[in-house]
């Protein structure tokens, strides 16, 4: 598995903005580990693409491995994740400016998230967010995707 960082914020959506250039994937992802473990251990269907990944602690900025696996590993191993399960769709978009914006509307609740990565914890802290975005909501762990699919039906 390739080692990368995860520098991240992530926020409430005060209000959808124009999608109309965004591209939009369903993604189930259950997890191996529980909210509380140091590290967290998804699996991720995300349109036909399966992946395996191990994440560090932190909610900033976290270790991030993450590796293509077969559809048979994912079905292998997916019964291993009941009660902690998501069901959501992403909106992938770019911002003015050019950052990358990942956009999250859950399935089994009314919960909507977006995502922005960086290059550098500078720009994480640097960057202010459009006006569609609501609260910022990257410290606060009920918000990581573990803890909501501890919490949450899933599917």
């Amino acid at each position: 598995m390739p080692q990368s960082v995860e520098i991240e914020r992530k926020f409430l959506v005060a209000s959808l903005p124009d999608l109309a250039g965004a591209l939009c994937e369903p993604i189930r992802q259950g997890y191996l580990t529980g909210p509380g473990d140091s590290v967290q251990v998804r699996l991720r269907r995300k349109g036909a693409r399966h992946f395996l990944t191990v994440k560090g602690a932190g909610l900033l900025v976290r270790s991030e491995h993450e590796t293509a696996i077969s559809a048979e590993a994912f079905d292998a191993l997916w019964p291993a994740t009941q009660g902690r399960r998501l069901a959501k769709t992403r909106w992938t978009g770019r911002l003015p400016g050019g950052a990358l914006f990942e956009l999250d509307v859950f399935d089994d609740r009314s919960l909507r998230l977006v995502e922005v990565e960086f290059d550098s914890e500078a720009a994480a802290r640097a960057f202010r967010p459009p006006g569609w975005f609501g609260t910022e909501v990257t410290g606060d762990p009920a918000y990581a995707n573990s803890s909501l699919a501890a919490s949450g039906p899933g599917t």
